[in-house]
């Protein structure tokens, strides 16, 4: 007998990093690239291979120094011979081990420094799952993992194929490191670097890393009082307020998160609750809040009063001074800006106030105004939109409105208008495509009596009357239309379409004009401009 005894295992593994004899678990295919004259794999019986699948899980090999001897033992009948292939041990259990299962919910190495080091962790951690061994796989035998009963292949090799298979792989998900890294890492360490992105301006990239912290200690407050921080910067005031309540619910007494929601509250026209959080903030308190907050205050009793009064330029005066005071961001402040507007019929300027409002989610709005107060600001949101002409828009805001109060007389009222206005709008349509000018006319009409102030009924009365011949008229609705809304740009076409049917030059060539200052590519417009300024010097030739 041999001096050299059987030893299991990897041998390379057993050189290197000292491990005993023989594996109690098998932890994957172990890739070997050594000759293949000093590795040959011992055959057994399908009862042994049963057998030694109840006890090891690992396959057996016979390692001997002597080259002579392991050329003399003879290949097992379904292993063919090759020039030096590497050899694998496949696992015989059915079951995977956990940690081949989950493989990113390793703790990092305390070693590992900075992103860099966490993400080349992850990238070794991907690799294993694509190779399923703890050594580079040579050759072209593909990615190897244990198969289960069903796809053991015929020839008797395993999974190990004597040519690559074709495998079609998903592209990694970058968000899938992102949540690795999130479940690796400690969360102070991913709250450090939220920071980095933060005073570096990624407030996005922030934002992601301070959601993952959260996930792994959601009743940290630092970290709310953090990503409230973040949103704030991304212009989500609304959602950046209930992260900075949520840090104070867990933590009364944070300073800096009392501050933030101090500045936040100013900043939405809440002056009332921008002192009480004030109060305690402490040393964290910026100096002038407080001040800012009785100018808000002040202005806000003031656009109070004058609404009660139905004073609408007051009011438009005391809004724009709160906004420009600290409350840049408060949604109330500018729809009763925008309301005035609507009462003193400037709808065009209601329109582009409303515009460049903050915009928010509906139902973080709902959830920050109470359903009421949002109700009554969907309402003159729908109004705008209905005086624009987005009668469609409209519709669906105030029947949101009408969900979230239905007891709200005004909104239901808006309800029952829009649905008759936008009735005798479709009527009207289907009689003009019939040609009927006149009875689309008279449709046109009932619209404006429920809506005297609708742009686009008048438009449209005004195309059935330059229809039926009636140009001074259609000209008349043209203006009503283009004083409600005087980028109206179809109402302005129409009408220097109608001076120049009736020969008045001069109009049409001041809205010709102004039609090619929107549009200088239009050649209708350019050609339209053209002919009337000839037609204009033909008549001053005559006249002179």
């Amino acid at each position: 007998m041999s001096d050299l005894t059987n030893k299991y295992g990897c041998g390379v593994f057993n050189a290197v990093f000292g491990r005993r004899s023989r594996r109690s678990a098998s932890t994957g295919s172990l890739p070997v690239d050594i000759d293949v004259a000093d590795f040959v794999k011992t055959t057994s019986s399908q009862k042994s291979d049963s057998s030694r699948r109840k006890g090891s899980y690992g396959a057996s090999f016979d390692y001997s120094s002597s080259t002579e001897q392991s050329q003399k033992r003879a290949p097992s009948q379904n292993q063919k011979k090759k020039d030096t292939p590497p050899l694998y041990v496949q696992p015989q259990q059915q079951e995977v081990r956990q940690s081949d299962q989950k493989p990113f919910q390793n703790k990092v190495l305390k070693g590992s420094t900075g992103i860099s080091g966490e993400l080349e962790a992850i990238i070794n951690d991907n690799q294993r799952l694509n190779y399923a061994g703890n050594m580079k796989v040579y050759g072209n035998l593909g990615n190897l993992h244990p198969k289960k009963d069903n796809e053991v292949l015929s020839n008797g090799m395993g999974n190990i194929c004597s040519k690559a298979s074709k495998v079609s792989r998903k592209p990694v998900n970058p968000t899938s490191y992102c949540r690795a890294l999130s479940t690796r890492m400690d969360p102070e360490r991913l709250k450090i670097l939220g920071n980095e992105d933060y005073k570096n301006e990624r407030f996005a990239e922030a934002l992601a890393l301070y959601d993952a912290a959260i996930s792994i200690d959601p009743e940290k407050a630092s970290y709310r009082s953090n990503k409230s921080a973040a949103l704030t910067s991304l212009g989500r005031l609304l959602e950046a307020v209930f992260e900075a309540k949520e840090a104070i619910r867990i933590e009364p007494f944070y300073q800096r998160a009392h501050n933030r929601l101090a500045t936040l509250y100013l900043r939405l026209g809440d002056a009332d609750k921008t002192m009480r959080h004030y109060k305690q903030a402490g040393s964290e308190a910026e100096p002038n809040l407080i001040t800012k907050a009785q100018n808000v205050q002040v202005h806000l009793s003031r656009c109070n009063e004058a609404k009660k009064q139905r004073d609408w330029n007051t009011l438009l005066k005391e809004t724009g001074l709160a906004i420009s005071a600290g409350a840049d961001s408060a949604l109330q402040m500018y729809t009763l800006k925008v309301e005035g507007l609507l009462k003193l019929r400037r709808h065009h300027e209601a329109d582009q106030v409303l515009s460049n409002a903050p915009k928010f989610e509906i139902d973080d709005c709902t959830k920050f105004f109470g359903p009421i107060i949002h109700a009554n600001m969907l309402l003159i949101q729908a109004q705008v939109d209905l005086a624009a002409g987005r009668m469609d828009d409209a519709m669906e805001t105030v029947l949101m409105a009408a969900r979230m109060d239905s007891n709200n007389k005004d909104v239901n009222m808006m309800v029952r208008k829009l649905r008759a206005v936008m009735g005798a709008r479709s009527k009207g349509n289907e009689l003009f495509k019939a040609a009927i000018y006149s009875e689309a006319c008279i449709a046109y009409g009932e619209g404006l009596d429920h809506d005297p102030y609708n742009s686009l009924l008048f438009c449209n009365r005004a195309a059935c009357r330059s229809k039926l011949g009636q140009f001074e008229k259609a000209i008349e609705d043209c203006t009503m239309a283009l004083n409600i809304r005087p980028s109206y740009s179809k109402a302005r076409l129409r009408r220097a379409d109608c001076n120049a049917k009736l020969g008045k030059w001069q109009a049409s060539i001041d809205d010709y004009e102004v039609l090619r200052r929107e549009a200088p590519e239009d050649e209708q417009v350019s050609n339209a401009l053209t002919h009337a300024k000839e037609q204009l010097l033909m008549v001053i030739k005559v006249n002179a």
